[in-house]
């Protein structure tokens, strides 16, 4: 590659000037040139201070920032370029190829980071600069020492492997993957075992791979955070928001949406306690996790049926229109680039169609099939990983997925430290506030896919429940996943309590509970992509907020007046022309500036979502007021052992402790009783030989007396021995009974102090 400009790196202390290679075909030895030759430049500080800062001035900052721009792009699209080899064909050299490359990448993030940080920004007067400069001083993981990097790197490419790579196998029959197959159960199965069987394998098969490892993890993730200059990994993930208030505000958002859960929740407890009945859900308490359509419970959209508030009007099955109307996954993609379009925005370039992966491979690969939008840091090349169904559900992701597209095509002539979202709540909004016109009775009518022109009060009730049970459902679990590791990083759930701590975390904040009792074996966080794959999570709880304020915001610019669940943007110009001048910003700026620009407000609020809801919440706190319904889950415990926490084992059955403590010390009597016994035999059998000879002195002379009966003597030597091997067998066998009891007593009473 020839570089615009080379990059001249002057001594202070002498007249020496380096001015490294113009061509770079191999980043690999360019890259240990630059990391010796930085080796020297802490030396140069600490000879002479004063010159070295009137070297890193801020002309030459803008020089050094230059030079970044040119080498980044190049080994960023290679690590891209790797990765995405991987994951869409996993093997061992893809594999080792992708580590060699990231390897490279922290290399060269390492030198650059490190020689950010020796330039004073406070002095500087340019707020580009500073934040150019300050974004590249963060250099993540690669300040991890070269053997740890490594080491970190083949955790996480195992972790995110175990995952992908994951299998339930039946116990007779084929084994099955979470893609197409668990999914499929879980979000069409309405029988509890079947459920049941789909959960906890899979829960099963991913999180305890993970279980052994991920406390290193954890470890090398602080290691990484502390030589960047924060206190844990959860710091360093809190850090890309800018806010001193984070952990405070996103309590008090989630305060905020808190009456609005608990109604749907307690709504679709009743609706499931109809179906599956008493002994399965409690009215009073919280609903196990296998019974909502999703293997997270993260959306309940798949049970609509079973909590639908007016079953006589149905919504039109769109999934079946889709397939009725011979839909393909291209078509799918199109839906979405046409809407983009329609607003203005850029269409997807032609190398998308050509490098994108849209559907699961037919060829035998193995792949990832996690839907992700990445951008390859090169003209034009941006793609989607994605192995998409023909269902209105993966028509909204794909939309989704393209509303990251949208913002990487506007920001791409940024500089590379500013192609990226405000935040990455932005970037995950974009799409979702397209996707909630996407989803709107009239946008789904125009485009042929609903044939009912209006929709009744009733339906429209119907209509609003669906996107709950998609929305508001969310809100808890996208809360809650980073906050379990943010509270694992800094060290206030230890190690051997992961799985009950994220129970705890789940009940408090969802009302659920394991369907079947769960040890410290498992892991069952790590049965969630984000958590084996590393991705910080808390951007979908805001993102959840952010993409009412923007559709609030673009429906009012669009000239919409009526209800928010009402409006499609759909081919408005004006609100594409606000979209479009936000997307341009990528991260240049601070995002609460970015959010008044498009909202008029600089601060994330949960209002444009309850008013968006707002005819939903009315419907629901009526409904649950005229069924007696108790909001929450009030007196209930359902920590890491689920719902069976109060039993313990005994011979091979799961029973109450005292029932359980009956039963052992019954044993423990019977065992001294057969003790007893077994000495009262050899006793007995000493006295009656010792007495035999003399109780008939007329016996014929070959005859012998056992246990006082006259006998062969040959029979008699056999009867002893016979049972002296009965009696040292049943004294072994009371011996052994009795140590087991009280060894169990021992250990009830261990878990019952814990």
């Amino acid at each position: 590659m020839e570089l615009a400009r080379d990059w001249p790196i002057a001594f202070p202390s002498s007249a020496v000037l380096l001015v490294m290679g113009t061509r770079w075909t191999r980043p690999g030895p360019f890259l240990l040139v630059l990391l010796c030759y930085g080796q020297l430049l802490s030396w140069i500080r600490t000879a002479d201070d004063r010159k070295f800062d009137q070297f890193y001035s801020e002309t030459e900052a803008k020089l050094f920032l230059q030079f970044y721009e040119q080498t980044a792009q190049v080994v960023f699209n290679q690590f891209m370029e790797a990765s995405w080899n991987y994951v869409t064909n996993i093997t061992k050299p893809n594999r080792e190829e992708m580590l060699n490359k990231e390897m490279e990448r922290s290399q060269f993030m390492l030198y650059f980071g490190t020689r950010a940080r020796l330039f004073n920004i406070h002095h500087f007067q340019d707020p580009v600069v500073k934040r150019m400069l300050s974004k590249l001083q963060n250099i993540g993981k690669a300040a991890l020492p070269k053997d740890e990097l490594l080491e970190y790197n083949k955790l996480l490419a195992y972790m995110e492997t175990a995952y992908s790579m994951g299998q339930v196998c039946m116990s007779e029959g084929p084994c099955v993957t979470l893609e197409s197959d668990l999914e499929e159960i879980m979000a069409t199965s309405r029988d509890e075992k079947e459920l049941l069987w789909a959960w906890q394998g899979w829960h099963d098969a991913v999180g305890r791979q993970l279980r052994p490892i991920f406390g290193r993890y954890v470890y090398l993730s602080n290691k990484a955070a502390s030589l960047n200059g924060y206190d844990d990994m959860g710091d360093m993930w809190r850090a890309v928001y800018e806010s001193e208030t984070l952990e405070d505000d996103l309590e008090d958002l989630f305060e905020e949406l808190k009456p609005l859960y608990l109604n749907l929740h307690a709504y679709v407890r009743r609706s499931l306690y109809r179906h599956y009945g008493p002994d399965i859900i409690d009215l009073r308490g919280p609903i196990p996790a296998h019974l909502l359509g999703n293997m997270w419970a993260q959306s309940w959209v798949k049970i609509l049926d079973l909590v639908l508030p007016y079953p006589k009007k149905p919504p039109e099955d769109i999934t079946k229109i889709m397939k009725g109307q011979h839909w393909k996954p291209d078509k799918m993609f199109q839906e979405a680039d046409t809407f983009f379009t329609s607003l203005g925005l850029i269409s997807i370039p032609n190398e998308f169609w050509k490098n994108s992966m849209l559907e699961k491979p037919t060829d035998g690969r193995e792949v990832e099939c996690h839907a992700s939008a990445w951008n390859f840091f090169k003209d034009n090349d941006f793609r989607i990983k994605k192995c998409t169904e023909v269902t209105i559900e993966d028509l909204l992701s794909i939309f989704h997925q393209m509303g990251h597209i949208q913002y990487f095509l506007q920001y791409q002539n940024r500089s590379i430290l500013f192609r990226a979202g405000a935040n990455p709540a932005f970037q995950e909004a974009v799409g979702l506030v397209i996707s909630l016109s996407a989803s709107s009775h009239k946008y789904l009518l125009n485009r042929g896919l609903l044939s009912h022109q209006h929709q009744d009060p009733e339906e429209e009730i119907n209509f609003m429940m669906g996107i709950a049970l998609e929305k508001i459902a969310f809100i808890p679990f996208s809360y809650l996943i980073d906050l379990f590791r943010w509270r694992v990083f800094d060290g206030t759930i230890q190690k051997d309590a992961y799985n009950q701590e994220w129970w705890n975390l789940r009940l408090k904040y969802q009302g659920l509970c394991p369907p079947i009792p769960r040890s410290e074996e498992d892991f069952d966080p790590g049965a969630k992509f984000h958590v084996s794959a590393n991705v910080p999570y808390i951007r979908y709880f805001l993102s959840l907020l952010l993409q009412f304020q923007f559709h609030e915001a673009l429906c009012k610019a669009s000239g919409h007046s009526g209800p928010l669940h009402h409006c499609n943007i759909y081919n408005s110009k004006i609100a594409g022309d606000i979209l479009e001048n936000v997307l341009k910003l990528g991260s240049s700026r601070p995002w609460p500036e970015v959010l008044k620009k498009l909202t008029g407000k600089s601060k994330v609020s949960s209002k444009a979502l309850m008013t968006y809801f707002k005819p939903l919440l009315n419907w629901l706190v009526n409904e649950n007021v005229q069924q007696g319904e108790v909001l929450g889950w009030p007196d209930f415990t359902c920590s890491f052992e689920g719902r069976n926490i109060n039993k313990v084992d005994f011979l091979a059955t799961r029973l109450k402790p005292d029932r359980a403590n009956f039963g052992q010390w019954l044993l423990l009597v019977l065992s001294c009783l057969l003790f007893l016994i077994v000495l009262g035999l050899a006793a007995r059998l000493y006295f009656l030989e010792k007495e035999s000879p003399n109780q008939d002195s007329k016996a014929p002379a070959n005859q012998a007396y056992f246990l006082g009966r006259p006998m062969e003597p040959s029979m008699v030597a056999r009867g002893q021995w016979i049972l002296l091997g009965l009696c040292f067998i049943l004294l072994i066998c009371s011996i052994c009974l009795i140590v087991w009891i009280i060894t169990q007593q021992n250990s009830n009473l261990l878990w019952e102090m814990d």
